[in-house]
């Protein structure tokens, strides 16, 4: 008999909120900074699934293999794909496994697997769990769940204090905040049922280039910023960009910043000097096979951006693209330093599977 759910399966979705509510009848639990996978298992075929429905059973063998050794023969499962280095989850290593050699892939599933981390529980056997409440499916997934071996089960709580408390330490182990599900609510699939809040700064960036909008022609509207920041030896690094505009702000900016374009030789990014190690936007990389291109301009005006997390170690970039916020006239472009991006006390990502609140 087939699952009683099959791939493609969208799965619920959360909306953002400013601050951890109280007073409301939420199951909290850590959001993790992974690839959503829904775990399809029927027998001796496993299917991992994505977001946005694409198989990823190819980018992560181990897993797959993990499934059959752990799960129950006629399963589907709501999760993450994660993967741990140094005490931390690690989303560039975790990407480096969509890749187009099947080599890489298997030396990657080696020498750093991934894990799975399983967080709610859609149907077991021939049952659907999707109209039972939440609190029901949350201890049919602890009874299912034996942490280990590439399968793990999310810490949850209904003490928003507790939840709170996640939010702060857990940020430290790569992690970038917290969901809340209402205790008594169905699994909605592709709804927006959930919230999540994450952890929001700000930066004073350096304006360093630019890309015009890919839907114009060019020089007539801007499509994004690219943002830089200086290290301890002054050298300018790309740590990101801004790109959420409006149509008419687009075409402002074009006239704005049409003064400040500048010949490769005068740019950091473009000279000499740009191969001195220092991060430079439009790289190629795993997603791209050639450079991308973009218009240099002179890094003079500075800008504040509002941003969640960062990535990548020494010299870090933004995780996701930042927020715009405001110009910053009062700064000077030599003063964006590394040194004002807010960095989260480590904490140990075993001790998060494993649900524990203390230091590292």
């Amino acid at each position: 008999m087939p699952l009683p759910l099959t791939s493609p399966l969208q799965p619920m979705l959360a909306t953002a909120v400013d601050a951890i509510p109280s007073g409301k009848d939420l199951l909290f639990e850590p959001k993790w900074d992974g690839f959503r996978c829904l775990v399809f298992r029927d027998g001796d075929e496993v299917v991992l699934q994505s977001r946005s429905g694409k198989p990823l059973n190819r980018y992560f063998p181990e897993v797959v293999a993990a499934m059959l050794r752990t799960l129950p023969d006629r399963v589907v499962l709501d999760g993450e794909l994660v993967v741990a280095k140094d005490d931390r989850l690690d989303f560039d290593a975790l990407s480096e496994r969509i890749h187009p050699a099947a080599s890489r892939i298997a030396l990657l599933s080696e020498q750093i697997p991934a894990a799975y981390v399983a967080f709610d529980l859609l149907a077991l056997g021939d049952e659907v769990l999707l109209e039972k409440p939440c609190t029901e499916r949350r201890d049919a997934l602890v009874a299912l769940v034996k942490p280990g071996d590439g399968l793990y089960l999310t810490p949850a709580t209904t003490d928003a204090g507790l939840a709170a408390q996640w939010f702060e330490l857990f940020e430290g182990a790569g992690l970038d905040g917290v969901i809340g599900k209402p205790a008594g609510s169905e699994y909605t699939p592709g709804k927006r049922s959930m919230i999540k809040v994450k952890h929001a700064r700000s930066a004073d960036c350096v304006v360093a280039g630019l890309r015009w909008h890919k839907d114009t022609d060019p020089g007539t509207a801007v499509g994004s910023l690219l943002l830089g920041l200086h290290d301890d030896q002054g050298v300018l690094h790309h740590v990101g960009v801004v790109g959420s505009f409006k149509a008419d702000r687009r075409r402002e900016l074009a006239d704005e910043l049409r003064e400040l374009i500048t010949e490769a030789g005068d740019h950091p990014w473009l000279g000499p000097d740009a191969e001195d190690g220092r991060r430079l936007p439009g790289a190629i990389n795993r997603w791209r096979g050639e450079h991308a291109s973009w218009v240099p301009l002179r890094p003079e005006r500075v800008l504040e951006i509002s941003y969640t997390q960062t990535e990548g170690g020494h010299p870090a970039r933004l995780r996701h693209n930042g927020q715009f916020t405001r110009w910053r006239p009062d700064r000077e472009a030599d003063s964006c330093r590394y040194d004002q991006l807010d960095q989260p006390a480590r904490y140990d990502v075993e001790s998060v599977l494993r649900g524990e609140v203390k230091p590292a």
